[in-house]
């Protein structure tokens, strides 16, 4: 009892740091509003995502290296100390470049959480139970993306001030560094070995390693398109104020963590193929309803076909990249670095809109990206259970 009681002491504020990790898709709602406050372009506004994402190929591995040398948890720690100081900005201090600066300092901190969080678990639970784990800390995360575009909107509706969101996730990131910081984690010797940029960077000269790169690129750009994306089609389709379209993303985020869910036992069930190719054919139905959408309930349906079918893309295809080599970590900090594609499809979509003077500019991004998802099921014979 009294070492059950030990493990949830440490468990809580791990599932607390999990929470805060979603923090970094408050992004989409944010960015709606900073291109309605400031008056910008729809590649202006998508720019902004690129302060958040493109850290993920700049870090990934200076911090597994960062981690080797002076623990899981002192990186986890610094991830939410980043944090922190970029969710305070924007209420501290509000503008162009003061949003910039709030969105660099996520990202970074988000990366930093990506890499260090999941092994410091390791260090708590045991391996047979660590899958567990994991799936209820992506599940605490979604909850974040879940709820932030809806304070967004209560806090427009209530206060008048969408911006109040950052100090409220400001506490929390600072409740959670605190009960981390006074936590006792024991933690496993790490071998003195590192891995590098040239490490990682020489894995994609094999080509099937390379289109899966792409293929995480492709899964975090519908991620994040979608997320900035979702709003703007209903404003622009049905005339819907951005307070009330704000909850298009929740839709998102909701039908994904439902999709998270599900794909745990189709995964068990059926071969991962079957469930790789269902997910991409649902993400293509609702990417196709898009096109001759006007209502507001025809596209929330597309919506949250789009968020079932993304659930399960990046662990398959994850899965899958380190299943192709021995070196594990080298392979790893390759993949997380396709994260950065959050940085790259959100411009093209803006500067598709900007082009047509619509969304559906946008949407098209959206289509070449399935069709690539899609092609790799041609090319690539996924693992097998």
């Amino acid at each position: 009892m009294n070492k059950n009681v030990n493990i949830i002491s440490k468990i809580v504020p791990i599932m607390l740091a999990f929470f805060t990790m979603g923090f970094v898709d408050l992004v989409g709602i944010a960015t709606n509003y900073v291109k309605l406050d400031f008056s910008l372009s729809d590649m202006a506004a998508n720019s902004f995502s690129i302060m958040v994402f493109v850290w993920f190929l700049i870090f990934s591995i200076p911090t597994g290296i960062l981690m080797n040398k002076i623990g899981r948890k002192r990186t986890v720690l610094i991830s939410l100390f980043v944090t922190f100081l970029g969710l305070i900005i924007p209420f501290a201090i509000y503008g162009k470049i003061s949003m910039i600066a709030s969105f660099s300092l996520i990202g970074i901190g988000n990366t930093l959480m990506q890499v260090s969080l999941n092994p410091l678990l390791t260090n708590i639970v045991s391996e047979k139970k660590l899958p567990s784990y994991l799936t209820m800390g992506q599940f605490i995360k979604a909850i974040a993306s879940f709820i932030a575009p809806i304070i967004a909107t209560q806090a427009i509706v209530y206060f008048g001030n969408w911006k109040l969101l950052f100090p409220l996730f400001a506490f929390i990131c600072l409740i959670a560094f605190v009960y981390l910081l006074f936590t006792d984690i024991k933690e496993q010797t790490v071998e003195e070995t590192s891995s590098s940029f040239m490490k990682c960077i020489a894995l994609l000269g094999n080509g099937i390693v390379l289109l899966l790169f792409i293929g995480i690129l492709v899964h975090v750009g519908i991620d994040v398109g979608m997320n900035i994306t979702a709003p703007k089609l209903l404003i622009e389709r049905t005339g819907m104020p951005l307070s009330e379209a704000g909850y298009a993303t929740s839709i998102y985020f909701l039908f994904r963590t439902f999709g998270c869910f599900a794909g745990t036992f189709f995964l068990a069930r059926f071969s991962v193929r079957k469930v790789f190719i269902v997910s991409a054919l649902l993400i293509l139905a609702g990417i196709s309803g898009f096109y001759p959408s006007n209502s507001s309930i025809a596209i929330y349906i597309c919506i949250a076909l789009v968020g079932v079918g993304n659930s399960n893309i990046f662990p398959i295809i994850f899965s899958n990249a380190l299943s192709l080599t021995n070196k594990k970590n080298e392979m790893s900090g390759l993949m997380i670095m396709g994260i950065a594609g959050g940085a790259i499809f959100p411009v093209l979509m803006g500067l598709a809109s900007d082009s047509i003077n619509s969304q559906t500019g946008a949407v098209i991004v959206l289509t070449i990206c399935i069709a690539y998802l899609l092609f790799l099921i041609s090319k690539i014979k996924l693992v097998e259970k």
